[in-house]
């Protein structure tokens, strides 16, 4: 316990002495995940840029950056929601909310739609980008937990190993990949995001990033998060790390978990 209360007290001292770019680069990793011990993949730890509030009420289960704005899907029966949110204010530009029987699971965008799943109900919405107007459903098997595309196909996690591409015309399952980490399958992946031609999947209860091959599922690096535990406030509510945005025109990262009071951009140091 001393440890730990020196180690925030050190990030503290970092942050505010020499800023978010250098404060976490400058602390010893101490994730105790099993793959992260095991692995021959890269281990990545990371710089913070920036830090803008977050929703503290969102239970955070999608995360997408498009044209300066960042849409987030929440959520928990009868709370959830598809959100459009300020990046620098974090407050809410637009929101539907989900019908009380539905939760609320990961969104993605391709051809001006909005695509988000639900936990265990099996069904899909669609939702026009610009109005968010409902556009009509879709189906899957199996739990919806995770979605991103390539702009081709949307791709889908489940809370396994296995990873879904769906066509965005019939929602026929193309293919599957199972995510390895040399022989050993990386289970529990959670919300997804499509990053410099790779898939990038928050892993469900742990501190991390894992780096997947679109075409194989093999594990090409891991990045260790454990850091922003000392940057958010000790609280009973807050929940795990979930939320991956990309700005590909920018190269920005986003960083977000559920009932998260903070964002944070991030930069990836190898």
């Amino acid at each position: 316990m001393r440890f730990f209360s020196c180690l925030f007290l050190l990030l503290l001292t970092l942050f505010f002495c020499t800023g978010p770019e250098q404060a976490t680069a400058q602390l010893q990793q101490n994730s105790t995940f099993h793959h992260l011990k095991t692995t021959k993949a890269p281990i990545a730890t990371i710089n913070i840029i920036n830090i803008f509030p977050h929703d503290p009420e969102s239970f955070t289960q999608g995360l997408v950056y498009h044209q300066g704005q960042l849409y987030e899907s929440t959520g928990l029966y009868g709370k959830s929601a598809l959100k459009k949110t300020d990046i620098k204010s974090g407050k809410t530009i637009k929101i539907v909310r989900l019908a009380a029987q539905y939760f609320g699971e990961g969104i993605a965008i391709l051809d001006n739609n909005i695509y988000q799943l639900t936990w265990q109900n099996q069904t899909g919405f669609i939702y026009d980008l610009t109005s968010f107007q409902a556009k009509g459903e879709f189906s899957y098997s199996g739990e919806g937990w995770g979605l991103t595309s390539d702009d081709k196909s949307l791709i889908l996690s489940s809370g396994t190993a296995l990873i879904s591409y769906l066509n965005p015309k019939t929602y026929k399952v193309i293919r599957k990949i199972k995510v390895r980490d040399g022989d050993i399958p990386v289970n529990n992946l959670n919300e997804l995001e499509y990053i410099r031609g790779e898939i990038w999947a928050n892993v469900f209860m742990e501190d991390v990033i894992v780096r997947i091959s679109p075409q194989t599922g093999k594990v090409l690096g891991w990045i260790d998060l454990s850091p922003l535990n000392a940057l958010l406030p000790r609280s009973e509510k807050r929940d795990v790390l979930n939320g991956i945005a990309y700005d590909a025109e920018g190269d920005r990262i986003f960083i977000t978990g559920k009932f998260w009071p903070k964002l944070f951009e991030i930069k990836i140091i190898n």
